[in-house]
This record gives C-alpha cells, sequence and structure tokens, in this order.
C-alpha cells in the first residue's frame, strides 16, 4: 500500500526536516520511499514543502497530485493542498497560524495548536514535530519509536542537544490529536 505524504509551510518552520525524518524512519524500517523537496528563493519565509510517499512496493514517482495526508504548517499551505487531499485522507493543519474553518468535510481533519505546544516544550520551531505526531497517530504507517530512532541515527551530531525536544514533541502532538478525535 502506499501513503503520499505532503509537508508544507513557510522557510524555517522545519517542513523539510519533518519529511526527511519521516523519510529515513521509513528507510531504516525496509520500506520504499522517496522524499522530494521544494522550496522558494528565499531561505526563510518562502515556501517550502516536501512530498514523502512510502510504500511496501516500488515506487513510481516521487510525486502526488492527490495526497493520502497534508500537514499544513501555515494558511497558505492550507490554502493549496486542503483541496487536493484523497477522499478519506488526512489533513494535519497549525491552528496557531490558521485563522479560518477547514472546508473538506470528507477527510480526516484537525487543527492542532502546534506552535503553543512547542511553546510549552521550550522551542517553537518544534511545531514541526508536533504535527508530525499528530499525523501519525491518524495514519499509524510508522510507530512513534520509528521516528525516534530515526531522530536518534541521522540527526547531526550538532543538533543532537534537540533530540529530547524533538521526542516531547511527537509525543505531545500524538496525545493533542487521540485526545480530540476520542
Amino acid at each position: 500500500m502506499e501513503t503520499s505524504i505532503i509537508i508544507s509551510g513557510f522557510g524555517g518552520q522545519g517542513a523539510l526536516f519533518a519529511g526527511q525524518v519521516l523519510t529515513y524512519a521509513a528507510m531504516d524500517n525496509g520500506m520504499e520511499v522517496t522524499w522530494f523537496p521544494s522550496y522558494g528563493p528565499e531561505m526563510r519565509g518562502g515556501t517550502a514543502h516536501c512530498v514523502v510517499i512510502i510504500s511496501d512496493e516500488e515506487i513510481g514517482s516521487p510525486l502526488t497530485r492527490t495526497p493520502t495526508a497534508v500537514i499544513a504548517l501555515n494558511l497558505p499551505s492550507l490554502d493549496k493542498y486542503e483541496p487536493l487531499i484523497q477522499t478519506g485522507g488526512v489533513l494535519i493543519g497549525n491552528a496557531s497560524l490558521i485563522d479560518r474553518e477547514l472546508v473538506r468535510k470528507d477527510i480526516n481533519s484537525l487543527l492542532i495548536p502546534a506552535n503553543e505546544i512547542a511553546e510549552e516544550i521550550g522551542n517553537h520551531q518544534m511545531a514541526n514535530m508536533v504535527c508530525l505526531g499528530a499525523l501519525l497517530s491518524q495514519i499509524p504507517i510508522l510507530p512513534l519509536g520509528a521516528i525516534e530512532q530515526a531522530l536518534k541515527d541521522h540527526l547531526p551530531e550538532r543538533k543532537m542537544k534537540w533530540f529530547p525536544a524533538n521526542v516531547e514533541a511527537l509525543k505531545r502532538g500524538k496525545e493533542f490529536a487521540l485526545k480530540v478525535k476520542a
């Protein structure tokens, strides 16, 4: 089965990093995977998104027109990708930067105050991991332990000081999503 995920936000929000971690976790667990990043010419503040496709079979294309799931870290990403999600798919939106109601009723959607949860952890840059944890509670393609292991195995040494916060952000995102969906 193939699962296609778009993670999108402003440059600097960690959309590409979240996709990389998900990709490493899938690859380390023997799955077929592609990671296709895209970003605007601006380093911070421009647009950035990636497409991650995870499958148990060979993947034909690294792109998707109708993703299984979307993480929208900001309003422009929500506006662009909400209409494209497959019926029955999943949308995780960062309520901290989205000021409108979700339109689609034929998908499983959740707005999560990712920035506020990240601030509670002590680092506003963890909103991406909060949303990834929430997503994995809705589409269990990989357990959080696989993401934790990927962080441990692939996070550059200079960034290892953020490992505990990343793990906490994943757990808090998952807990929030499970509580809201209960």
